[in-house]
């Protein structure tokens, strides 16, 4: 489905101060990818990001996104197919209430009122927020904002949602709603993000951007549990996994990446087995039974995982590894 695919080819981009935020990045991105990118301060992540939608054009190499090269002409109909999500919240939101913010893209789609009505509705109840539709959005609060300019890019249902910094204004229940929420769309995913055990949660693989090059690209696993690599990019190690007694010196063997990732794996197993029963649970509501049980016995599976990954755990520490 090529219509998902984001490809950048040799871009650079300089900003009128003289910046040189990108400097021959290329990276492709594939159909249904969720891809986390990572990065210090100034790397380039969120001017990369504002390339995927055509907020910002290269000055030189190509962007391609779906079957189309991102220019000028094109980029009113990228638009349709990539859903940006700011850092800021505030960048995104200006209409009187709330309905108005997420009824805005519905309308420049040109869909009818029934149609932006439901989309509004229906994004309003992903993300918690529909009894704030009547409210102006400079009453809300920082969370509140994140989670309604979520909606009004998921009111315009996008092929690809790319997001910079999500979780930066969330309290914790409302980061792993937003986690909940990530995890379930279907498409391709770009989140640019310091928050590595968001990432760790929610992607499958990582890009560290350094200079405005990409310098580092793999499975997220791999990528996030190595501490000499983050290390040279200024990063550091999930929180997640500085909970754990690491090994000095650096870099972790194999068997210890996958003893700590195994550990990470089976601290959120229970919360995944949670999150299938509650959406079970709105499937019955929803007058879905079939998807219902579905859910439930995926709940139930998951909760089986629990004794193998206390049996993995036992063979990585039968290798040498103590706990």
């Amino acid at each position: 489905m090529s219509h998902h695919i984001v490809e950048f080819k040799d871009v650079h981009f300089r900003y009128p101060d003289g910046t040189e935020a990108l400097k021959g990045l290329s990276l492709r991105i594939t159909h249904g990818e969720a891809v986390g990118i990572v990065g210090a301060n100034g790397s380039g992540k969120s001017t990369l990001l504002m390339h995927t939608n055509g907020y910002l054009l290269p000055q030189s190499g190509t962007i391609t996104i779906g079957d189309l090269q991102l220019d000028k002409r094109t980029r009113k109909e990228i638009r349709k197919k990539v859903g940006l999500i700011f850092q800021n919240p505030d960048d995104q939101l200006f209409m009187p209430t709330v309905f108005d913010d997420v009824a805005f893209g519905p309308l420049n789609l040109g869909l009818q009122p029934d149609r932006v009505l439901e989309r509004v509705i229906e994004a309003l109840k992903t993300v918690g927020c529909l009894a704030l539709k009547d409210k102006p959005p400079h009453h809300l609060s920082g969370g509140q904002k994140s989670a309604v300019a979520i909606a009004t890019v998921i009111a315009m249902q996008p092929d690809i949602l790319v997001m910079d910094e999500p979780a930066s204004h969330l309290d914790p229940k409302s980061r792993r709603l937003l986690i909940s929420l990530l995890r379930n769309f279907e498409h391709t995913k770009v989140i640019a993000s310091h928050d590595l055990d968001l990432i760790l949660d929610v992607c499958r693989r990582c890009v560290i951007i350094k200079e405005g090059r990409v310098v580092a690209d793999g499975p997220v696993e791999e990528i996030l549990s190595d501490r000499q690599l983050l290390e040279a990019n200024n990063l550091e190690l999930p929180l997640s996994l500085q909970k754990r007694e690491l090994p000095s010196g650096g870099t972790m063997d194999d068997i210890s990446k996958l003893h700590h990732l195994l550990e990470h794996w089976a601290e959120h197993n229970e919360e995944h087995a949670s999150t299938y029963l509650d959406w079970s649970h709105k499937a019955d509501a929803l007058g879905k039974t079939e998807l219902a049980a579905i859910l439930r016995k995926i709940a139930e599976e998951t909760e089986k995982l629990d004794g193998l990954f206390n049996k993995a755990g036992d063979l990585c520490r039968q290798g040498g590894i103590s706990s």
